[in-house]
């Protein structure tokens, strides 16, 4: 009988392998923070629960530094400040936390990044759909066939799978490739 761990491992091999498809969507994404960032935008990264979790990591990987040395690029996660959060749910709703803190913040130069394992968290679907108004770039994170959020990404990263826990694994995956390419572009 095939053993937990083996079943799991070869369950993120095979969507792994299925992964090498998003190369040139992965790289779109890519130019299009880097251009963002080299005319003085900024990233805005924002999910819930694990997803929340990756947009800290990956901000974090922005403005510290992923593998090189460079200067702290432009990033924020909308889901670390607190205050802002328990403020705009108590006062507006938990839909609107992010979209709030959207409207707050984002410019037209800058790239709005959700991740939502289902493609339909709708606080992350509020956001993204005000970042387009704003002539924001928007860019998903997603799962599950990409869900409502792909028509409101320029670029919607869709991890080849329905299981969660192997969409989250994508997703740090292709966030930490989309930090390295972003990384290179200015170490040089």
């Amino acid at each position: 009988m095939e053993s937990l761990f083996q079943k799991e491992l070869l369950a993120h091999r095979k969507t792994f392998e299925a992964v090498a498809a998003l190369e040139a969507d992965l790289m779109a994404a890519a130019e299009c923070c880097i251009d963002s960032l080299q005319s003085g935008g900024k990233i805005l990264f924002f999910g819930n629960g694990g997803s929340a979790a990756d947009a800290q990591h990956l901000a974090a990987e922005l403005t510290g530094r992923y593998k090189q040395e460079r200067r702290g690029l432009a990033a924020i996660a909308l889901t670390t400040d607190t205050s802002a959060l328990t403020a705009i749910g108590n006062d507006y709703g938990y839909a609107r936390i992010f979209e709030r803190q959207v409207e707050a913040l984002a410019h037209e130069k800058d790239v709005l990044i959700g991740l939502s394992t289902s493609g339909n968290s709708e606080n992350v679907l509020r956001a993204l759909r005000l970042g387009r108004e704003l002539k924001c770039h928007t860019i998903g994170f997603s799962g599950r066939g990409g869900g409502q959020m792909a028509p409101l990404c320029g670029v919607n990263l869709i991890a080849p799978s329905d299981d969660t826990p192997r969409i989250q694994e994508c997703h740090i995956f292709l966030g930490h490739l989309l930090c390295d390419w972003i990384e290179r572009a200015f170490s040089q």
